[in-house]
């Protein structure tokens, strides 16, 4: 493939062959999923990825997402499949199923698309998909913030934004320091084709009309941001009812913004981190010492003396996760909080609030130890016989329960640089 290439070309293929043995080192050498549309980035890194695995003697999955919004996704699909069998790699065709929404349709297509990929990741037993932002990527969003949109930056090493499906998968985009004119003169030169969706140059799409605005001048590729672990992150503490705390100083620290909206993304056990505007308002009463309970995003933020503590807003039922569900045999999760395991079938699972009563006497004698204000909202387990239990209070039954709140946050800021250091968090989320 190199042969024909420019020095920058083999320059851009060699620094990518450089983050991908740096960054995809698990022990266990997992299979690898890289996320690929068809257009020019994608395929690029397709190309340069499945090289690399043959190299490194690591299975490549190529996943596709048909979101079923133009004619011609199927066959985009298809080509994308010949493609990879032409480079030796499996792939999988994961299809956007299902009513579409008349508006915010680029928000619910990525939130699908990532909810897809991530299950298909978790079914292979991939814990990283390579994903092909690239430089160009960067520039469009700083662009979209610069009008108004809350787009964040793309970073190198990040968790699905997937929950919980994408709990213990992790999102490496290797190509964040080459520019989108480079790879497609490299496919070229490697006679590869690829697809362009004309939704790219929709001007009623922000990203579109970033990139068009970015087009008509001259621009350089912004440095990618460099992997940092949050300030205040190691003061964090999980409690027993999956509620999260830290000293009240460790908001006023850089990165405190970070930190307090994680915190409470995770103990609310949400998709969605709370708006900006919101934090913004909370950190001068957390800087100012203030005594207050307040709910944000589907959490209850509790501040008094020196300690902050996080944990799950029980009144809060606009999101549906504390409705009363069917527990499987097998794993599922609870609220986006807890991962339960139950080992034998008619088992429900809700909210604790107002049941507290019918729980054994042993259950009610733990409970009282736990934070009043995070009781309620815990899971509570109810047999085809009518016997209720809370599973977080037990080590051992046909109902077991743990909290994914703390590993959530640590993949969120545990500022991870390769494979093996998210490997363990990987194995934690994922109940593996």
């Amino acid at each position: 493939m190199r042969g024909g290439l420019t020095a920058a070309e083999n320059a851009a293929i060699r620094a990518t062959n450089a983050i991908l043995d740096l960054a995809l080192n698990a022990p266990d050498g997992a299979p690898v999923a890289v996320a690929v549309s068809g257009g020019g980035d994608s395929i690029a890194l397709l190309v340069i990825a499945s090289a690399w695995a043959a190299r490194a003697g690591r299975p490549l999955v190529a996943l596709t997402v048909d979101h079923d919004l133009q004619p011609a996704s199927a066959g985009w699909c298809d080509f994308v499949a010949e493609r990879a069998t032409t480079l030796g790699v499996r792939s999988r065709t994961l299809v956007w199923k299902g009513e579409k929404p008349r508006s915010g349709v680029p928000a619910a297509a990525r939130a699908a698309r990532h909810a897809l990929l991530a299950g298909a990741a978790r079914d292979i037993g991939a814990r990283v998909v390579l994903m092909a932002h690239t430089a160009d990527d960067a520039l469009e969003a700083q662009a979209m913030r610069s009008a108004g949109c809350s787009v964040p930056t793309p970073r190198r090493w990040s968790p699905s934004p997937a929950w919980p499906e994408g709990r213990g998968v992790f999102i490496l985009r290797p190509l964040l320091g080459v520019r989108r004119a480079a790879l497609r003169e490299l496919l070229r030169r490697c006679g590869e084709r690829w697809i362009e969706d004309p939704a790219n140059e929709d001007p009623r799409y922000a990203r579109a009309a970033a990139r068009r605005r970015l087009a008509e001048q001259a621009t350089d590729p912004p440095t990618p941001p460099k992997v940092r672990r949050e300030a205040g992150w190691a003061a964090v503490v999980e409690g027993a009812a999956g509620d999260l705390g830290a000293p009240r100083a460790s908001f006023a620290a850089p990165g405190g913004r970070q930190l307090l909206g994680a915190m409470l993304l995770c103990a609310a056990g949400g998709a969605r981190p709370p708006r900006g505007e919101s934090l913004e308002r909370l950190l001068p009463r957390l800087a100012a010492g203030e005594r207050f309970v307040a709910s944000l995003a589907g959490a209850r933020i509790e501040a008094s003396g020196e300690a902050v503590t996080c944990c799950r807003e029980a009144g809060e039922r606009h999101r549906g996760g504390l409705a009363d569900v069917a527990l499987p045999v097998g794993e599922a999760v609870f609220d986006g909080r807890f991962l339960l395991a139950a080992t034998e079938p008619g088992w429900r699972v809700g909210p604790l609030r107002g049941v507290v009563k019918r729980l054994p006497e042993a259950d009610r004698a733990r409970l009282a130890g736990l934070p009043a204000a995070a009781r309620a909202a815990l899971p509570v387990a109810v047999s085809p016989a009518g016997d209720y239990c809370c599973p977080i209070l037990r080590q051992s039954g046909p109902v077991v329960a743990r909290s994914l709140s703390l590993n959530r946050l640590q993949a969120a800021l545990g500022g991870f640089t390769d494979e093996a250091s998210l490997w363990r968090v990987a194995q934690t989320l994922s109940g593996a």
